[in-house]
């Protein structure tokens, strides 16, 4: 047998992203979320995409398919930011990449070089039918590192990524103020400074043209601001006082960069100025802390963003303790129960999760083409008495029990 094709099918087979597979699942309401609600739904996944949505007398399920039943199925769950993957429930120095506190402008950390697929945090989320991560570096410098979108499946990071490089994460207030910078004025300098650098840079790059001779030193960290400069990435500005929140509408008017707004605890204070500037927010997780930078923060925020139809998603966030992170699933049954109700928090965590992320063509909602990812939970998912009882991703059943 020839040793070097067997090594090569071998290599092929393990650097497949998923194994695929054909699913049926019922459920006694399907929440779509793009359309209306089913009872005694259906749906049908082959090869990993959703080919059939409907109720038992519009979908006929292939035989000798594997089914899944559930009370109540709804679209995989998307956490819209998260640093899990980076940061480990151990909380020892050895799981924290989240944060590399050795300067404060870092666009080109990379959180593709930092992720653990196998981090217990990831299958722990899992279990609540979350299927999709937008995690990274954490908001405690004034540029952090970047971020990435990740499925919670797999065991290396091939497996389990979407986008390598999302959004660049910044961070202003006084979650990253150290020595430099020290105020707010400082912050903002030292950001007009690092992005004119990148302008810089990028006339070089423009003007060295094909002529290798005359393009500048590569400097990933100016390459990083050029893709913000270019909108090639977001710009995640965690902001939550609500003129840290107008100095970041101000910077992004000024460079023309695509910004996300991150944590925006006082963003009902300006709702106006985001709904003009078409800035999508990821709100603060409401079961935060209402301290410090969030002492203004108010539960009733989310539906006060849905009602003025500014773009927004929840999070589970970053907490500095153990477990870094929360469930976004009970974080949106909190702004359910503040005004938000129930249709639109399940939104705010499916499909227009997905929007802000750019992935609203294959995740967020059970539609045919796009992926099998569903939550399975034997009751209303918002109410405390229930559990996610499985958790499939590409048609593949990832988590079965009860949590």
């Amino acid at each position: 047998m020839n040793t070097k094709l067997v090594r090569a099918l071998a290599l092929a087979l393990l650097s497949l992203p998923s194994l695929a597979q054909d699913l049926v699942v019922r459920g006694e309401r399907v929440h779509t979320v793009s359309g209306a609600v089913i009872d005694n739904g259906i749906v049908v996944v082959k090869d990993g995409k959703i080919v059939a949505v409907g109720n038992e007398r519009q979908v006929q399920p292939p035989a000798g398919v594997r089914t899944l039943t559930a009370k109540v199925v709804t679209p995989g769950l998307i956490d819209a930011h998260s640093v899990v993957g980076l940061a480990g429930y151990l909380n020892q120095p050895h799981d924290q990449d989240q944060h590399d506190p050795t300067g404060p402008i870092q666009p080109e950390l990379r959180a593709i070089d930092a992720y653990n697929a196998r981090e217990r945090l990831i299958e722990w989320v899992r279990g609540f039918g979350v299927t999709t991560l937008h995690t990274g570096h954490g908001p405690q410098s004034l540029i952090s590192g970047q971020t990435m979108i990740v499925k919670t499946r797999g065991e290396t990071i091939d497996e389990a990524v979407i986008v390598p490089r999302a959004m660049i994460a910044a961070t202003l207030g006084t979650g990253s103020r150290t020595k430099s910078p020290g105020t707010a004025g400082k912050q903002m300098s030292m950001l007009r400074e690092a992005l004119i650098g990148a302008q810089e840079y990028q006339r070089k790059l423009r003007a060295a043209g094909d002529d290798a001779s005359k393009r500048p030193e590569r400097d990933l960290r100016k390459e990083a601001l050029v893709d913000v400069l270019e909108r090639k990435a977001p710009l995640l500005v965690t902001a939550h006082r609500h003129q840290d929140i107008v100095s970041a509408l101000r910077l992004a008017s000024e460079f023309g960069f695509q910004l996300v707004l991150d944590g925006a605890s006082e963003s009902y204070v300006v709702i106006d100025e985001l709904r003009l500037a078409k800035v999508p927010v990821i709100a603060h997780p409401p079961m935060a802390r209402f301290v410090e930078e969030l002492e203004n923060a108010s539960r009733s925020t989310y539906r006060k963003l849905a009602d003025a139809n500014v773009p927004f998603t929840l999070q589970s966030g970053y907490e500095s303790y153990v477990p870094k992170t929360r469930v976004v699933l009970y974080e949106a049954g909190v702004a359910a129960a503040y005004g938000l109700g129930s249709e639109r928090a399940l939104r705010s965590i499916t499909l227009d999760a997905a929007k802000i992320l750019g992935l609203d063509a294959r995740l967020g909602s059970l539609e045919v083409g796009k992926d099998g990812d569903l939550a399975l939970y034997d009751g209303d998912p918002f109410e405390y008495t229930s559990h996610c009882i499985g958790t499939v991703i590409d048609g593949v059943p990832v988590f079965e029990g009860s949590r």
